[in-house]
């Protein structure tokens, strides 16, 4: 519960990063790293999705992969079913940005509308980026994917999709707060009741264990790596002075905690689940 809204976590499972894919990591100081949190390499990374529901209303924040990355993931669907929820009680669909393992969860079967009933939200400049037809014939061959499953997850929208632009009100309680550099649209969102308060930092950070003690450390998925890791600074920054408590697509389910200061760097503090 944050004040008066209940927040869910859930799982769509789990993916695997290796250290190749942060280009600016050293690898002995990564591994050493990894070796110190008893992690294996390739390290395995959750990819969580959230539920905040308010009485009748019910807003999901991300989607999960579906079927785009394998069978370890996809699981939203059951998630969502433990949680007692019908995909059709969904009334709004955040889409923090539009990667495949946070948005192609968006369409069901047969290309059909995953959440018929609900209004999906998503920052303008992540739109546009991805159907931007220029951009697209300028990429690298493995990333021109991204820019047809990022299309194709919002077609069974049509006139159901609402574009945002800066910090604005997304639903009660859910505020929008521009995180770019991962995309251009990235967003993390400020989630509030009353005197309670948590950020969803969103993907500002991938893999706990690296990226907290080097916030410089960027991943290979970060479309302007200077920038997102400014934006991992800043946001760590802020959540640590203000002792807010955070959320986190790649945190370790169910990605709730706490970042504080050590030294020049950070450090994550996980929420025991029968504390929150």
């Amino acid at each position: 519960m944050l004040g008066d809204l209940e927040i869910t976590a859930l799982s769509d499972g789990y993916l695997n990063l290796g250290l190749e894919l942060f280009p600016s990591a050293d690898t002995a100081a990564a591994e050493a790293l990894l070796a110190k949190a008893f992690l294996p390499k390739p390290l395995p990374t959750s990819v969580n999705a959230y539920l905040v529901t308010k009485g009748d209303r019910r807003v999901l924040i991300d989607t999960g992969t579906a079927s785009a990355m394998g069978a370890i993931l996809g699981h939203i669907p059951e998630a969502l079913a433990a949680a007692g929820v019908r995909p059709e009680e969904i009334d709004t669909v955040i889409i923090t940005h539009l990667h495949p393992d946070h948005a192609n969860g968006l369409v069901g079967i047969g290309g059909t509308a995953a959440f018929p009933a609900a209004e999906v939200v998503v920052a303008a400049p992540e739109f546009a980026f991805w159907h931007d037809d220029g951009i697209r014939s300028k990429a690298p061959d493995q990333m021109k994917p991204y820019f047809e499953i990022a299309r194709k997850s919002l077609v069974p929208y049509h006139g159901k999709v609402r574009k945002i632009e800066g910090e604005v009100e997304i639903a009660p309680g859910i505020r929008a707060l521009p995180a770019p550099g991962h995309t251009p649209g990235h967003l993390a969102l400020r989630i509030g009741s009353g005197d309670a308060n948590l950020l969803l930092l969103t993907d500002v950070i991938h893999a706990s264990a690296l990226q907290f003690v080097h916030p410089e450390w960027a991943i290979a998925f970060d479309v302007d790596q200077e920038a997102a890791i400014a934006t991992r600074k800043k946001v760590l920054d802020m959540v640590s002075a203000d002792g807010l408590l955070v959320a986190g697509m790649h945190l370790p389910f169910p990605g709730i905690g706490h970042v504080i200061r050590d030294g020049n760097a950070y450090a994550y503090v996980p929420t025991p689940w029968p504390a929150l």
